[in-house]
């Protein structure tokens, strides 16, 4: 479908990319990775055109279409959404058009048996083909779907695109690349302004796409879910892996040992040879031997390993000064901004060392929170109480006014780092992706993600006992993601972090606060546990919400709000699946306390110490804990389904 043959860019003297080849097929599903800067955007601009290579060529099927997504980009604003969306269909509206003509004029011809007929009516069924295909006769339905999937609502629809955000805006720009239904996609970046139902949605879409997709993603859950074919950008070359991201992973790493034992092994060759020709360049009875390894070492093709960086995955939060048990007591707070409602009725408590993510639809109130929580907007109702000793550290999604233009990179962080750590500065400044001349380079020449970094950089030097970070890995490579994951699972303060990435909040947070219709709803688990959960809920609500709605349309309706006979059946089979599992872990439970106390009786009676014992006690104790927090969110599930 597309070729790449022999692909070199060359700027001046620096090469980024030496003769590189690859096909993309039909169906292909294809992860394209590199370290930043290593030309992945570069390489899908090269594709669609807007980028010549400086020498190769990229080959296109005459019947491939592409659609391609870039991270930033203009959105008109002229329009109401669904109007604009509706530009999706400008060929489907031209074809329809064609059509039209064409069955106009087989009409009123007569020769039905000539070649002009024939070729009229062979047009005539090409139109109608790729017209279904585009979509034609269900373009409204489609244009419905793909809105409400990214996350809009029916009252978006007639609402005028200037009103929306910019993360909304290239939403929209996703739904009419996605309508027009292209033989490949290629998307840079697609999740930075989705949230966690929208992502899901695009991966179920983009897994059941009918053409190939080509996309570049920090979002490794995203990847894994879409991808079956992994392409990497390494050092000008390409290295291409018939397998999703995950296993890419392993498979490079492996790979990367093989270089690394050929790299060397080539260089104790390079050096022995050079200590030959040394030691024997001025004997005229070696001087052929000499010349020979001369020609030998230019010969050689030298082994290139890209550079990794492992002291950086060291780095780490400053101790967090002891802040009370209670870090924030929410009571029954809520916003409202003129007549818009934003969220009401929050009420929770955030304790000492927890980590937890706030979650939901973009609009429901995630960031509006995290400002009232630092104290930059005050509740509309209720009460939102600070324990003591609290010391906020904030990352906002926007730095731009929260840095001096003037300073530079380095400055910006030598400025507020105290103690030890000063020495490691430029460590933890490589760590986000600032190295060699970057470190001297004023904050106001940064870009958008730069400064980003840069804030996230600045956080880590600071002892805070509460951090609240507001989509922190929005411009983060996965290595960055990995560096401030680890270093937020072992920090020992406070944790709130709103974030749509999956696999960044897996083992990092432990309680979910969902931002949704209005409300704030508690989960007792990790993330997966939630998503779990939540489509679980979606189907529920869609059936409450379906339901009495057909039902209202019978002559004989029942009462709104009442459940049918198939609802209440569904209903209770899945409290009595809850009650079972509430048993289920009640009984083992017990099992584990009566083991517990035989062992704390033997160790009151005991004379000597067995190591064997105690660690069969230390097992049993952590299997206790686990089935506590099993009992925990599966009595929570079972209370919650029963209110229902």
């Amino acid at each position: 479908m597309i070729s790449l043959d022999n692909l070199t860019i060359s700027y001046g003297g620096w090469t980024l990319f030496d003769g590189i080849s690859f096909m993309i097929n039909p169906k292909d599903r294809i992860g394209l990775v590199g370290k930043n800067g290593a030309g992945k955007t570069t390489l899908l601009r090269v594709i669609t055109g807007e980028q010549q290579p400086t020498e190769g060529a990229v080959s296109i099927n005459s019947e491939c279409s592409i659609g391609y997504l870039p991270q930033q980009m203009r959105v008109a604003d002229t329009t109401t959404l669904v109007a604009e969306t509706a530009k999706a269909f400008d060929e489907v509206l031209r074809i329809e058009a064609a059509i039209e003509r064409l069955t106009s004029e087989i009409a009123t011809r007569t020769d039905y048996e000539s070649e002009e007929y024939a070729e009229l009516i062979h047009r005539l069924n090409d139109a109608n083909d790729r017209y279904h295909i585009l979509g034609g006769d269900t373009r409204e339905a489609d244009i419905e779907r793909t809105l409400l999937g990214l996350g809009f609502k029916r009252t978006d629809f007639e609402r005028p695109t200037r009103e929306f955000s910019g993360g909304w805006r290239m939403r929209i720009e996703l739904a009419k690349l996605l309508l027009r239904r292209p033989s490949i996609f290629l998307l840079d970046e697609p999740t930075n302004h989705l949230d966690i139902e929208s992502i899901q949605w695009l991966e179920e879409y983009l897994r059941n796409y009918n053409g190939a997709v080509l996309l570049i993603s920090h979002d490794r859950a995203f990847l894994d879910n879409v991808t079956t074919r992994t392409i990497e950008l390494s050092l000008g070359k390409v290295y291409d892996y018939k397998v999703p991201y995950s296993k890419f992973v392993e498979l490079r790493r492996e790979r990367r040992e093989q270089q690394m034992a050929a790299y060397e092994n080539q260089q104790r060759l390079i050096e022995k040879t050079e200590e030959f020709i040394e030691k024997f360049r001025y004997k005229p009875t070696k001087s052929n031997q000499v010349q020979s390894r001369i020609k030998q070492l230019e010969k050689i093709e030298r082994i290139e390993v890209d550079e990794e960086d492992l002291s950086r995955l060291n780095i780490k939060f400053p101790p967090a000064p002891r802040s009370g048990q209670i870090v924030a007591d929410i009571k029954g707070v809520g916003k409202a901004f003129d007549q818009k409602r934003v969220f009401a009725g929050a009420e929770f408590t955030i304790e000492r060392g927890q980590k937890i993510a706030l979650v939901g639809r973009n609009g429901e109130g995630k960031t509006t929170f995290a400002r009232m929580l630092i104290g930059e907007i005050d509740a509309t109702e209720g009460e939102i109480k600070l324990g003591a000793n609290v010391n906020i550290g904030y990352y906002a999604q926007n730095q731009d006014d929260l840095m001096d233009g003037e300073f530079t990179v380095f400055d910006t962080l030598d400025r507020v780092a105290v103690g030890d750590i000063r020495t490691r500065l430029r460590d933890i400044l490589g760590a986000f992706l600032f190295r060699g001349e970057d470190i001297d380079k004023k904050v106001k020449v940064l870009s958008g993600g730069e400064r980003s970094r840069l804030a996230m950089a600045r956080l880590m030097l600071e002892p805070y006992n509460l951090l609240i970070l507001d989509e922190p890995t929005n411009h983060m490579d996965m290595r960055s993601k990995d560096i401030l994951k680890s270093a937020l699972q072992k920090y020992d303060g406070t944790v709130v972090v709103v974030s749509h990435d999956r696999e960044f909040l897996d083992g990092l947070v432990d309680r979910i606060y969902e931002f949704r219709d209005g409300g704030v709803r508690e989960y007792l688990g990790d993330i997966w546990y939630f998503l779990e959960k939540r489509k679980v809920e979606s189907l529920q609500e869609i059936e409450r919400k379906d339901r009495p709605a057909a039902q209202d349309r019978s002559s004989d309706a029942p009462t709104v709000g009442k459940l049918s006979y198939e609802q209440k059946k569904e209903q209770e089979k899945l409290l009595r699946k809850l009650r079972k599992a509430v048993e289920s872990v009640e009984q083992e439970l017990s099992i584990v306390e009566q083991e517990i106390a035989a062992y704390d009786k033997r160790f009151a009676e005991a004379t000597e110490y067995n190591a064997d014992d105690y660690a069969k006690y230390d097992a049993l104790k952590l299997r206790y804990d686990q089935l506590m927090h099993e009992w925990e969110k599966a009595s929570y599930e079972l209370e919650i389904t029963e209110q229902n």
